[in-house]
């Protein structure tokens, strides 16, 4: 799922970190990818990966079925094309059914949920 978002690079990285943060998960951590790829020599537009989640759902979905820990925690993927900055992730039930789980799964539905609110946060 990509959207535009309505704020700058770097606005966008900010309004989604409290966002998160506010709706009570953790940010476990943000890749800043471009400037890994300055380290090695290499251009790359501003993209920075920031990999988030909330352990009291996470835990027990991965518990219940271990192959979503390969998907957990959630992603969104920011990244600025040109005058457009883009913000990306992978739907939770995109995720549970590479893992065969149950579509109706509460879990997964709050998953959706919550990337839904926080995408929609800056969408433009």
């Amino acid at each position: 799922m990509v959207q535009h978002s309505r704020f700058s690079y770097a606005e966008t990285i900010r309004t989604l970190s409290t966002a998160i943060a506010d709706a009570g998960n953790t940010i476990f951590a943000t890749i800043d990818q471009a400037a890994a790829a300055k380290r090695a020599g290499l251009s790359l537009r501003p993209t920075t990966l920031v990999i988030f989640g909330n352990p009291k759902g996470g835990t027990l979905l991965m518990d219940a079925f271990p192959l979503t820990a390969l998907d957990l925690p959630l992603k969104l993927l920011i990244w600025e094309d040109g005058a457009t900055v883009n913000v990306a992730y992978t739907p939770a039930s995109e995720i549970a059914s590479r893992y065969t789980v149950p579509k109706d799964d509460p879990r997964i539905a709050a998953m959706d949920h919550a990337l839904t609110a926080l995408t929609d946060s800056v969408s433009a």
